[in-house]
């Protein structure tokens, strides 16, 4: 399978400004898996600008962050700074990632897993972990049923894109799990969180911008969809926002037997 022909460092300013990222009931949620306890070896797979890899570094984990972007990487590095974090940095793709095999605790991939060659990926996780590790795919989406802000919002990006082949998900993705199974690895469990976030327009129209259904677009179209989009905000919806979004995440392991 190829890779995406997509560049993820044109979006990477609105990425680390606009994009929410997981949550603290996120990370509290894993936990019950043994997952992100302090001292853990954790690398983080399509990291962007290091959301997982930042949130699991906060709670004591020895964090990598791998991205093919660079734009990305500046971007998490700053992040990670700004915060008072130490999270090393490499660019490398989840499929091939030039790490050592056996050694990691966990390998996570967050909003992300759909972009790679998965059953490579999956083999590169069972790959780096050691017996009794766990490698976590997580995704934090908007929601878009009919008569919300997301559905709503897709329209304009349709309307803009009429060929977008991802409108409408609703966070959920369990049919990667198999990918987990093919390489070996047990499938432990599927979960999901649904919750709703606060956000101004700004952060809105700028969350809109990293989506790659607008972000891909000659740049004249993002500033005409992004327009389009402040009228419907200024007309419809008043601040702030209240955008449902849901928690989905699915959770593997490497048994003893495994090598």
């Amino acid at each position: 399978m190829s890779r995406p022909l997509i560049d993820f460092g044109t979006a990477a300013g609105d990425y680390a400004r606009h994009r929410p990222g997981f949550p603290d009931v996120f990370f509290d949620h894993v936990r019950c898996y043994g997952v992100g306890v302090a001292g853990q070896r954790v690398v983080d797979l399509g990291t962007g600008t290091g959301t997982l890899a930042r949130g699991f570094a906060a709670r004591g984990c020895d964090a990598v962050g791998l991205d093919p972007s660079p734009e990305m990487l500046r971007e998490a590095v700053a992040l990670s700074h700004a915060a008072g974090l130490s999270v090393a940095y490499v660019r490398a793709w989840a499929e091939t990632t030039g790490l050592r095999a056996g050694v990691f605790d966990l390998v996570c991939a967050g909003q992300c897993w759909h972009w790679f060659d998965r059953p490579r990926a999956a083999a590169e996780a069972a790959r780096l972990l050691h017996r009794g590790g766990c490698v976590l795919i997580a995704y934090f989406t908007y929601l878009s049923e009919p008569g919300t802000l997301g559905a709503a919002s897709e329209a304009i990006v349709l309307g803009h894109n009429p060929t977008w082949p991802l409108a409408g998900s609703d966070g959920r993705a369990p049919r990667f799990a198999a990918d987990l199974t093919g390489a070996g690895l047990a499938h432990v469990d599927t979960f999901e969180l649904d919750m709703a976030i606060t956000m101004s327009h700004e952060a809105w129209r700028g969350r809109l911008r990293a989506c790659n259904g607008v972000f891909t677009m000659p740049p004249e179209k993002v500033a005409a969809f992004d327009a389009d989009l402040a009228a419907l905000l200024a007309e419809r919806y008043p601040e702030p926002l209240m955008v449902p979004h849901r928690l989905f995440g699915i959770v593997g392991k490497k048994g003893d037997a495994q090598s």
